[in-house]
C-alpha cells in the first residue's frame, strides 16, 4: 500500500487525507497541537469548567461559509453526523447588519431572496437600495455596478493580466468617491471577507468573491450566509477526525511540529518532526504539505526551493494578524440574524451572536449563568483605536476593553451593556511579553491576498515528484485564504499523487466559481480580442434615465 504522510492537520491536511484514505492509501497525519482543526478548531475556553459542566466554547474566529462554498460542502455531505451528516449541521443567516459608529442607523440587509428576484436587472436595484440608504452619489453606485460588469465580461486570460496587477482600493476608483461609496462599497465589502483588505487585495479576487456572493443573493435557493450550528469542533471536526481513524484507517499523530524536510534529486528524502520526548524522522512514499506559508517558508531551505523555484516566493506573500474574541454574556442579544459589519470601526471589527444558530445547551457549560455569546473577528491591529493605541500595542485586558467599546459605538441603542459581561476570551495564539504584556507572537496569522499575489504561489503539484502542498496559499480557484481554498487545495494534491502513480481511482471533484450564463457570449467574444491583442470591451449595462432613477439597459 502506497504510504502518505500529511503535515499538518488544519482543513487542508484533513481534507487531503479523506480523499487519500477513502482511495486506498496509507495515511499518517502529523500535527504540531495536541488536536487537530488547524484555525478552525474550537478551543475550550481555560478555567471555566465548573462543578462537572464543560468549559466554555471558544473559537479562534467565528465560522462563515458563503453559499458558493462547493469544495467543503462535498466533504461535510460524506461525514455522517448522528442519523444524518456533517453538512446538516449548516444553517443560514437570513439577514446581515451593516452598523455605523457616530449614533447613525444600522442597516440591516437580507442575504437571501424570494424566488421572484432572481435576474440581473433586480439584483442591481436591490444593491441600490442598500446605497442609497449608505447615502452613495447614483452615479458611484452605477460607475461600481458597471465595472463589475466589465470583470464579468472579461475573459480569464484578460482578468489574469489586467486585474490581477490592480489592487481593489484603484480599481473601484475609491480615492475619486465620497466617503460612503469608500466605507462601504471599498473597504466594506473587503472586511466582509475577512482575508482581504481594500488597498491591498487584487482587483480580480474582489471581483471574482463579490461576484459569488452577489449571484448567491439572486438564486432563488441562494444563501449568501450560512454558519454551523454549534461549535466548530463538536459539530465538524471531532466526526470528521472520528471517520477517518475509525472507519478509513488514518493514523493521526498529534504534538508532532515538522522541523526539516529535506530533499534530493530525486524528491523528498526525509521529513524531520519533533515532540515531547524530541526529534525524529518520517518517512512514506509521498508528502503532503498542509502547513500554512509562513511554517513551510522556512523548511524549503532544504533543498525545495532548489528543486522547485515556485517554493522560493513563499516568504512573499503577506500574512496579517486576524483573531477573534469572544464576550459570554448573561443575557442573549442576537443583534440580527447574521453577521454584523462594524464599517467604521478601527479594527475592523466584524461579528456574529452566535447562540441564536448553535444548538448548544449552556446551562451545561461554564457555571451555567451565560446565555449569549458574542463571537468577533479583530482584523486591524496596526490603526489607534478610541484608547489611543493599536491593537499591537495593548495589553490582552486593553484590547478586549477597546474591542467592546467599538462595538458599542457602533450599537448605541443600550443592547450591548458591560454589565452582561461574564467572561472575556481571546485567542491563545495571540502570546504575549511578560514584561510588558503587549503581544509579540500570532500562532495563526491568516494568508492576505495582495495584487500580484498569483505569481508568488505555487501549484498544489510541484516540480518534487513526491511533494504535494495542501494548503489555502496555493494557486486555487477560490483565490482567498478561506476553508474552501484549503479544501480546494487537497483536492488538487491529492489528484497530482493520482496521476504520479497512474492510479484508476476516480480523481477528486475540483469545482469552479460559477459565472453568470447571460454574459457567457460578452466573455467568449474578449476571449477572441485578447487573442487578438485588442482591448475589451467595457459594457455599461446599468444606467440613469432622465428622470434620474436607476435603470438596467436590455441585453443586446
Amino acid at each position: 500500500m502506497t504510504s502518505v504522510a500529511v503535515l499538518g492537520g488544519g482543513v487542508g491536511g484533513l481534507s487531503a487525507a479523506h480523499e487519500l484514505a477513502t482511495r486506498g492509501f496509507d495515511v499518517v497525519v502529523y500535527e504540531a497541537r495536541d488536536v487537530f482543526g488547524g484555525k478552525a478548531r474550537s478551543i475550550p475556553v481555560p478555567g471555566t469548567a465548573a462543578d462537572g459542566r464543560k468549559p466554555l466554547p471558544g473559537e479562534h474566529g467565528f465560522r462563515f461559509f458563503p453559499g458558493f462554498y462547493r469544495h467543503v460542502d462535498a466533504t461535510m455531505a460524506a461525514i455522517p453526523y448522528g442519523q444524518g451528516w456533517v453538512g446538516d449541521n449548516l444553517v443560514g443567516a437570513t439577514q446581515m447588519m451593516l452598523a455605523q459608529d457616530g449614533g447613525q442607523n444600522e442597516i440591516v440587509a437580507p442575504t437571501t431572496f424570494p424566488s421572484t428576484l432572481g435576474d440581473l436587472g433586480r439584483l442591481a436595484r436591490f444593491v441600490h437600495t442598500i446605497a442609497v440608504r449608505m447615502r452613495i452619489p447614483l452615479h458611484e453606485y452605477v460607475m461600481f455596478f458597471n465595472l463589475l460588469l466589465g470583470y464579468l465580461t472579461a475573459c480569464d486570460e484578460r482578468r489574469l493580466a489586467e486585474y490581477e496587477p490592480v489592487d481593489w482600493w484603484t480599481f473601484v476608483r475609491a480615492e475619486e468617491c465620497s466617503p460612503a461609496y469608500q466605507e462601504f462599497l471599498a473597504k466594506g465589502m473587503t472586511r466582509a471577507l475577512v482575508a482581504a483588505r481594500a488597498e491591498e487585495m487584487s482587483a480580480r479576487t474582489g471581483c471574482a468573491i463579490l461576484c459569488q456572493l452577489l449571484q448567491d443573493m439572486a438564486r432563488p435557493d441562494g444563501r449568501i450566509d450560512r454558519v454551523l450550528n454549534g461549535p466548530t469542533s463538536e459539530v465538524w471536526i471531532d466526526p470528521w477526525v472520528e471517520l477517518l481513524r475509525d472507519s478509513h484507517g488514518v493514523t493521526f499523530v498529534p504534538g508532532h511540529r515538522v522541523t526539516d524536510i529535506r530533499c534530493d534529486a530525486h524528491g523528498v528524502s526525509g521529513v524531520t518532526v519533533e515532540s515531547a520526548d524530541g526529534p525524529h524522522d518520517i518517512s512514506a512514499d509521498y508528502y503532503v504539505s498542509a502547513l500554512p506559508c509562513e511554517k513551510l517558508a522556512p523548511l524549503t531551505a532544504g533543498g525545495l526551493a532548489a528543486a522547485d523555484p515556485q517554493l522560493a516566493h513563499l516568504g512573499d506573500l503577506v500574512t496579517r494578524w486576524m483573531t477573534g474574541a469572544m464576550y459570554y454574556l448573561d443575557v442573549d442579544r442576537p443583534l440580527v440574524n447574521g453577521h454584523v459589519i462594524f464599517l467604521n470601526s478601527q479594527w475592523a471589527l466584524t461579528a456574529i451572536s452566535q447562540q441564536q444558530f448553535w444548538a448548544l445547551d449552556l446551562e451545561n457549560r461554564g457555571d451555567g449563568r451565560v446565555e449569549g455569546i458574542l463571537s468577533v473577528d479583530v482584523s486591524d491591529w496596526d490603526t489607534t483605536g478610541f484608547n489611543g493605541m493599536a491593537a499591537k500595542d495593548c495589553t490582552e485586558e486593553e484590547i478586549l476593553d477597546e474591542v467592546w467599546r467599538q462595538m458599542v459605538a457602533h450599537i448605541d441603542d443600550g443592547s450591548l451593556t458591560e454589565a452582561n459581561v461574564l467572561h472575556r476570551f481571546l485567542d491563545p495564539g495571540i502570546h504575549f511579553d511578560p514584561v510588558t504584556h503587549h503581544p509579540v507572537a500570532n500562532d495563526d496569522p491568516l494568508l492576505i491576498n495582495t495584487k500580484c499575489s498569483w505569481r508568488h504561489r505555487p501549484d498544489a503539484a510541484t516540480a518534487v515528484p513526491n511533494f504535494v502542498i495542501a494548503s489555502d496559499f496555493v494557486r486555487t480557484n477560490t483565490d482567498l485564504a478561506t476553508m474552501e481554498s484549503a479544501n480546494e487545495a487537497a483536492r488538487r494534491a491529492v489528484n497530482a499523487i493520482l496521476d504520479a502513480e497512474s492510479s484508476p481511482q476516480r480523481r477528486c471533484e475540483v469545482f469552479d466559481l460559477a459565472e453568470p450564463a447571460l454574459l457567457a457570449p460578452f466573455r467568449a467574444v474578449d476571449a477572441v480580442l485578447w487573442k487578438l491583442g485588442r482591448r475589451g470591451t467595457k459594457p455599461s449595462m446599468i444606467g440613469v434615465n432622465e428622470a434620474g432613477n436607476l435603470v438596467v439597459a436590455p441585453m443586446p
